[in-house]
């Protein structure tokens, strides 16, 4: 099985807060996740605030822990909200269901953590996780 090694999480955060500023977008925070949901790396950007590493950790520990994208587990909420409010309540109140928690697999699809981003739009912060995921030689499912 794949993992997601110190290396390449460094990458991938360094990637994406480098998309950020080329779109331009709001102080950054980025968490990488194991495929067991712990914290691989983190970096919050200077003038971002102090509780984006609780959000950002939200979003990818939610995609881990449930095999989604964030923004799946978003689109499950709505249309489902007694489904959303147990998923949540099974994993802590963890959950941040919300676009910006982006599945990380490996060249033969296995799940091998997850990535949070958090700052800016969540869809803004879909893009700079893909970015850093996909300069790290690994897919991404946002």
């Amino acid at each position: 099985m794949s993992v997601i090694t110190l290396r390449k999480a460094r990458t991938i955060i360094r990637k994406a807060l480098e998309k950020g500023r080329e779109m331009e977008l709001n102080p950054l925070s980025v968490v990488v996740l194991d495929a067991g949901g712990h914290v691989q790396a983190f970096e919050r950007e200077d003038g971002a605030a102090p509780g984006r590493f609780q959000i950002a950790h939200g979003k990818a520990y939610g995609a881990v822990m449930f095999g989604a994208p964030s923004s799946k587990i978003g689109e499950i909420a709505i249309e489902r909200p007694h489904f959303g409010a147990a998923l949540n309540g099974v994993y802590g109140g963890q959950v941040v269901p919300v676009p910006g928690g982006v599945l990380v697999k490996d060249k033969k699809g296995a799940i091998v953590g997850a990535v949070g981003v958090t700052g800016d739009t969540s869809e803004n912060d879909a893009a700079a996780a893909l970015a850093g995921i996909e300069a790290a030689n690994l897919t991404g499912a946002a």
